[in-house]
């Protein structure tokens, strides 16, 4: 019995080949989301980044601020929530298309941060409001730098 034959039979095959191209074409790794249990732009940004084909787990916690210090994060690189995602920290608000960019390249960093909660960046993106610029920070124990730059979700 072929293992094409073994996987049909198990009922994974048809569910292989019903999943959208994105999806199927590529495996993007799990995002691991530390949120406070109380903030709500941190599940928007939460749907953005599933929206965009990655998989998220998201721990609630009272003290995110301890796991910002653990994980290297700058206190005047801070947002309202932070990410783990293949050997790199996510702080804030980071739109999808920066973080698709910085594991394909892989630079040598801690990772990537929105400082603040910039209007219109993802999770932020509120009817009505008007979408600021503002830049995604590559940052190491070293400092940061532009790594790109934003209006809403929109790279500029």
């Amino acid at each position: 019995m072929s293992r094409r034959a073994i996987l049909a039979a198990a009922g994974v095959l048809p569910l292989a080949f019903s999943l959208p191209g994105p999806l199927r074409a590529e495996t993007l790794p799990l995002v691991t989301v530390t949120k406070d249990p109380s903030c709500g732009c941190c599940d928007g940004w939460v749907a953005h980044i599933e929206a965009a084909g990655f998989l998220v787990r998201v721990f609630e916690s009272d003290d995110v601020f301890s796991l910002k210090q653990r994980l290297g994060v700058p206190a005047d690189l801070a947002s309202c929530h932070t990410a783990e995602v293949d050997g790199y920290v996510i702080e804030g608000h980071v739109p999808a298309a920066a973080l698709r960019r910085l594991l394909a390249e892989r630079p040598q960093a801690i990772g990537l941060a929105v400082p603040g909660m910039p209007a219109g960046s993802p999770g932020m993106d509120f009817p009505g409001v008007e979408p600021e610029r503002y830049e995604v920070l590559l940052f190491d124990a070293s400092g940061h730098k532009a790594f790109s730059r934003f209006h809403g979700a929109q790279e500029i």
